[in-house]
């Protein structure tokens, strides 16, 4: 029997000797990623984890030089004397520029907070960049708008035909509307820049509300040190699902959407404590486009806006500082927490995926063009901290997080890489990340307490959460497609972001869903 056995199992063992030739060569290649995992991780984990231990404690630092800031700030906060520039005759004049397209369901609302700011000396230059929606005649109704038979002055160059150019009827209210033919955001702001009066110019997105003391806050460097200060920002937050009546919020609330209460998350850290510290640190590099006071002189010297840049307000701060540094000036471009502009954020992934691809484009080509200034000891701290800063931990960060993902996704499927190493890199890349950001929440809440509701602020800390369970993979992915299309030459293609209008707006303010298509 043991060699009857022994007979009929030969044949057997032959068999899977012949069907083991193509699992041999399967096993081939799978010890063959294996070990290149292996060996990829080993070689990849140890900088990665002091990449994102330096990238977080970065930040963590920026959190720490802005909280500092922001206790030095709210100390002399009585003493700030607003309410004397409000009232003096001596201010420099302001001019709010409004870029606006097919921005119908909000124009109305915005153009009102514009025009009812505290300021003793403002004038408001709406531009109509050929907008396909009700956008222009809502103006000229609501504002009994009447031609004015002027042109412009020529100072900078404006791509975009001029239409015509409307005011209001005498003794009404400071407004301007200039009606143009589609050419951009940039070149619509070179067309107002190129009509302005005033001292200082303000660049307000049309779908922006801000609050009645922001020219005042956002000039007050200017009144402090008017030999120096060029630039001044202010902070930008989201306003979706707050009410507002007459261009005013009158109820702050987190947004429904957890897609946008991230997106509050991300504002606070960037938008504010991130820019604070860097204004305090004289290497200020990027003021946003929705909100940003400079010097009619000095943006007229420069030609105003590129209308080729994807990033135009990042280039246009890079190259005031640019134009300090290389003009040996003494000069300065300044963040101030306070005075805000409040926006309506994208609430779905579609208009969100196309506002990342175009903001690190954006990053990528601005960088990319003043390359020379990196490491240059004659731009001083924007050369030699602000820019590694930027090309390493904005421009670089979403390819190494992607890499990094990978590399541990596939080597945990074929056991290539410890599980307790995946997971202490993962503490220390998202789980230091949600520890930094959460600190930003608490120095933010601790120093303006904008949510009132208790529920509002368990959305914050949710939100803060959940930036790590998809979302920030979704944006590593969405940033990294445009910097690709930046890398190939493919055409920046605006897209559409549609417009729900303010919550609480009065008819007039609110007609119905607009959409915003940017020209340019």
């Amino acid at each position: 029997m043991a060699r009857g056995g022994a007979a009929r199992a030969r044949p057997r063992r032959a068999w899977r000797a012949s069907r083991g030739r193509p699992a041999a060569s399967g096993s081939a290649r799978m010890s063959w990623l294996h070990d290149a995992l292996e060996a990829i991780f080993a070689v990849l984990a140890w900088p990665s984890a002091v990449y994102f231990i330096v990238a977080n404690t970065s930040m963590l630092v920026l959190i720490l030089v802005a909280s500092r800031h922001f206790a030095r700030y709210l100390r002399r906060s009585e003493h700030r004397g607003e309410d004397a520039m409000a009232g003096s005759p001596v201010s420099l004049g302001v001019t709010v520029i409004v870029p606006a397209y097919n921005e119908g369901a909000v124009i109305l609302t915005s153009v009102r907070s514009m025009l009812d700011l505290r300021y003793p000396d403002h004038e408001v230059i709406v531009v109509n960049d050929g907008s396909a929606d009700e956008t222009m005649q809502l103006l000229k109704q609501e504002f009994a708008l009447v031609e004015d038979d002027r042109d412009l002055p020529g100072r900078i160059p404006v791509r975009g035909r001029l239409r015509g150019v409307w005011r209001a009827p005498e003794g009404a209210v400071p407004l301007v509307v200039v009606d143009k033919e589609n050419s951009g955001r940039s070149d619509s702001v070179n067309a107002a820049l190129d009509l302005a009066s005033k001292e200082l110019v303000v660049m307000v997105d049309a779908d922006s509300i801000l609050e009645p003391d922001a020219l005042l806050s956002v000039s007050k460097p200017f009144a402090d040190d008017p030999d120096r200060v060029v630039a001044t920002g202010g902070v930008v937050r989201i306003v979706n699902n707050s009410r507002v009546l007459g261009g005013r919020i009158v109820e702050l609330r987190m947004p429904k959407q957890l897609i946008t209460r991230i997106q509050v998350v991300e504002y606070l850290r960037a938008f504010l404590l991130g820019r604070t510290a860097w204004s305090d640190l004289n290497a200020l590099i990027l003021i946003s486009g929705a909100f940003g006071m400079f010097r009619r002189d000095v943006l007229v010297e420069l030609g105003g806006l590129d209308p080729d840049s994807i990033g135009e307000d990042f280039e246009l701060v890079m190259r005031i500082q640019r134009w300090i540094r290389d003009g040996h000036r003494d000069a300065r471009v300044r963040f101030v927490a306070e005075p805000v502009s409040w926006t309506e954020a994208p609430s779905t992934l579609k208009v969100l995926a196309r506002q990342r691809r175009r903001w690190h484009r954006g990053l990528w080509e601005v960088l990319w063009k003043f390359r020379g200034m990196l490491l240059h000891p004659r731009y001083g701290r924007v050369g030699m901290l602000a820019l590694p800063y930027y090309w390493l931990f904005e421009l670089l960060a979403p390819l190494i997080e992607l890499v990094g993902i990978v590399i541990v996704v596939l080597g945990l499927l074929v056991g290539a890489v410890d599980p307790v190493a995946a997971l202490l890199l993962l503490l220390v890349s998202y789980g230091y990340g949600t520890i930094v950001t959460l600190a930003a929440v608490v120095v933010e809440e601790a120093s303006f307490h904008r949510y009132e509701r208790w529920r509002d602020l368990a959305a914050v800390l949710w939100a803060v959460l959940a930036e790590s369970l998809g979302y920030r993979q979704l944006t590593a992915i969405w940033r990294i497609q445009g910097w690709w299309a930046a890398l190939t030459g493919r055409k920046q293609v605006w897209g559409e972001m549609t417009r729900t209008g303010f919550a609480g707006a009065s008819a007039s303010g609110s007609s119905g869903p607009g959409q915003a298509e940017r020209g340019d």
